[in-house]
């Protein structure tokens, strides 16, 4: 795969996230759009560390998910949480949470 495509696959899933996370009011589906789009990243970084020839972009990669996996893991705790007390799981009701 050339890495012109490899870049063009990085927008397309970029794109793709966004589009999920400013769209969508489900929290589930929003973390997944955010996984798209740190996926996209990752993506990026692996395409410019095959161009380098260097380890650097594996690092970041394995940063990326090691955060990527801190989102979730904390995302789904909030999520069952306010399910818990709302019994909904929409973007939208998060207010409530105020006060």
């Amino acid at each position: 795969m050339t890495p012109k495509a490899c870049l063009l696959l990085a927008a397309a899933l970029a794109s793709v996230g966004l589009y999920g996370v400013l769209t969508r009011r489900n929290i589930l589906v929003v973390l997944m759009a955010l996984e798209l789009v740190l996926n996209s990243a990752n993506l990026v970084f692996l395409t410019f560390a095959r161009l380098r020839g260097d380890a650097a972009g594996h690092a970041a990669v394995l940063f990326v998910l090691v955060v990527g996996a801190v989102e979730v893991t904390v995302g789904l705790a909030l999520l069952l949480a306010f399910y818990g007390q709302k019994r909904r799981a929409d973007l939208a009701a998060l207010d409530l949470l105020k006060g």
